[in-house]
């Protein structure tokens, strides 16, 4: 597996955030109408058994990474700097990552800093057309969200991929077509809209130095694998899924609630060697199905990882006086 990061760069407003999950079904939708379906049967073979075709992560802002989701106990916290405020910063400059863990906390930025983002509710109409204006009940006006990036905002997408089932040339390509095409809720009214870039710096090269744990770069499902479950830490995302493009027109088109542990989260494995590029599982396929309209549907239940060395403040037990 090989690790790629693209460099997106918003053009419009998004309908749905750019969650890793999310975004490996509309590229395998896009892989769909630009390679065919028989490639994409072929890509996906193996998929739930542990040989994904590629891992895609979270949206993540430019040249940071999630600042670990373990206690508040284990930074060497600035005492200038008040608790409400240090809680506010998650997310970790990348330069940084070779840094004593400890003091990863006074680096880190807040959600303000460096998301450049703004949430803003848009109105919506139905319009009875029986009377010509809108009116109580399903022709009631009502909002929904929209996700606005400032001017110049970056956001970086990191993908662990197969290079012997697919190049990263035609990994570029899904990333314009879904760019092109717009990703997510309101795509179809001009939403979602973005360029990409492939980056010339990998992530790989950033790791820490004698690394222990991985740390998850988007949500993933790590149930029944081999973690220790006492130095590992997460916070737990049930993920109410439905299907895209022209899979909306299906009978149904929700899919089964699926639990996750959410970007940020760091897992032990009792015995790895660090090499991995991912962890997780995927969901679904034919034995254990996640969809009652498409059986083959799949869920990636993997994300990409960086090794990262987690101090003993973090896992050991305190001692119990009797």
């Amino acid at each position: 597996m090989h690790l790629q990061t693209f460099i997106l760069s918003p053009k419009t407003a998004f309908g749905t955030p750019l969650a890793g999950d999310t975004l490996f079904g509309q590229l395998c939708w896009a892989a769909r109408h630009l390679l065919g379906l028989e490639r994409l049967e072929q890509l996906l073979d193996g998929y739930v058994a542990g040989l994904p075709f590629m891992v895609v992560s979270d949206a993540l802002p430019a040249e940071h990474i999630p600042l670990p989701l373990v206690p508040g106990t284990v930074w060497d916290a600035d005492e200038t700097v008040d608790l409400k405020t240090l809680k506010k910063r998650r997310w970790l400059p990348i330069k940084h990552i070779q840094d004593p863990f400890v003091s990863w906390q006074n680096n880190a930025r807040s959600a303000d800093e460096v998301e450049r983002l703004e949430i803003v509710p848009q109105p919506h109409n139905t319009i009875n057309r029986m009377t010509g204006t809108t009116g109580t009940g399903m022709f009631a006006p009502y909002t929904m969200t929209q996700r606005w990036y400032e001017e110049g905002a970056r956001l970086d997408v990191h993908v662990a991929f197969d290079c012997q089932r697919i190049s990263g040339d035609e990994l570029q390509q899904l990333f314009e077509y879904v760019g092109q095409t717009g990703f997510g809720r309101d795509a179809s009214i001009g939403l979602g809209k973005f360029g990409v870039q492939a980056s010339q710096t990998p992530l790989s090269s950033m790791n820490s130095e004698s690394p222990n744990a991985f740390l998850c770069l988007g949500s993933c499902v790590p149930q029944g694998l081999n973690y220790d479950p006492m130095r590992s830490f997460w916070q737990v995302l049930t993920r109410f899924g439905r299907h895209g493009d022209v899979a909306v027109y299906a009978t149904n088109l929700f899919k089964k609630p699926i639990m996750m542990a959410q970007a940020g989260s760091v897992f032990w494995p009792v015995d790895s060697d660090f090499t991995e590029k991912f962890i997780g599982q995927g969901l679904g396929g034919q034995d254990a199905p996640i969809s009652w309209a498409i059986k083959d549907t799949v869920h990636q239940g993997y994300c990409p990882v960086v090794p990262i060395r987690l101090p003993s403040s973090a896992y050991e037990q305190p001692e119990v006086l009797p």
